[in-house]
């Protein structure tokens, strides 16, 4: 669903001259852009979706592809999907959205906030008559990006309902890259991982990750940093976590890439995925009235 305030009522109530400005964006879509001395970046209210952070020091970190669909009840491809209240298929409903119905809902834009060289941007949406087709749950999401020197995401969830509930969660972020066969991601040494290629089969990582094909792997009981490597790029990309036990990493390779029309057949090579998230045994349980808030920042350095 689009959003209940023209783009024009909510640049005139949000709008901080010169730092943040809410405007039309692709397919006419509402996003707030930011541009101040350490960075620029933008964000949909379709999706609450980042699709862009570009340190001052550093070139684009984040990748959308070229033949992503900008349209209400379709996912951006790229950028920082959010993945809730399930990843990937829906176990009882082959029908549901994949990876769950918060990153085709258009949220509401609570407040944009400056602050010492940052922009805060506050987002939410809650249980409606169109979120209940899928789960019958009571809830209020909460989701703030602080741009920055870094990249501050933080997904709040709220059980405002009368009983307990279960979800998934995932912020499925995309990062622009120099070539995928160049580049390592560290920090999961030793770590069980399913490994989606192969019928969920857990498996044991030694070293780096390397990619010399498909990548689709829920790493287990991961609560510490993640570091991706990208000498093409001269550059560092560490993601710190908070409240997060999982990590996915994904790759489609050509043959994934292929198969989406989203995705032009050669961008595959620019990127890849490393996703802060909490999902199959690690979903998370609340009690009515409880929350839970999961964190992810990422910052960049030179190699």
């Amino acid at each position: 669903m689009k959003s209940e305030k023209t783009v024009e009522e909510l640049q005139a109530t949000h709008s901080i001259p010169g730092v943040a400005e809410v405007v039309i964006g692709n397919g006419g879509l509402p996003k707030v852009v930011t541009q101040i001395s350490a960075c620029s970046g933008e964000i949909y209210l379709h999706g609450a979706h980042v699709t862009s952070w570009e340190p001052a020091d550093s070139e684009e970190t984040i990748f959308v592809s070229k033949e992503s669909h900008w349209e209400d009840g379709r996912a951006i491809r790229g950028g920082i999907p959010i993945c809730f209240p399930w990843f990937r298929n829906k176990a009882d409903n082959p029908k549901a959205p994949q990876h769950g119905f918060a990153r085709i809902t258009s949220w509401t834009l609570n407040s944009i906030t400056a602050g010492s060289d940052e922009v805060k941007v506050e987002l939410s949406t809650a249980s409606n008559a169109d979120s209940r087709v899928w789960w019958p749950e009571d809830f209020k999401l909460t989701y703030r990006a602080t741009f920055g020197k870094t990249l501050g995401l933080e997904l709040e969830m709220h059980n405002t309902g009368s009983s307990s509930l279960r979800f998934e969660e995932a912020l499925h972020t995309y990062h622009r890259i120099g070539n995928i066969g160049n580049i390592r991601i560290g920090g999961l040494d030793g770590a069980t991982y399913l490994d989606n290629t192969d019928s969920n089969k857990s498996c044991y990582q030694q070293g780096e990750i390397e990619f010399t094909s498909q990548v689709d792997r829920a790493y287990l009981g991961t609560d510490h940093s993640i570091q991706l490597l990208d000498p093409p790029m001269g550059r560092r990309v560490t993601v710190v976590k908070t409240n997060s036990l999982t990590t996915v990493v994904w790759n489609p390779w050509k043959e994934g890439a292929h198969s989406m029309s989203d995705m032009a057949d050669d961008e595959w090579i620019q990127m890849a995925c490393i996703e802060a998230s909490n999902i199959r045994d690690f979903a998370i349980e609340l009690q009515p009235g409880q929350q839970h808030t999961m964190r992810a920042t990422i910052f960049v350095e030179k190699l």
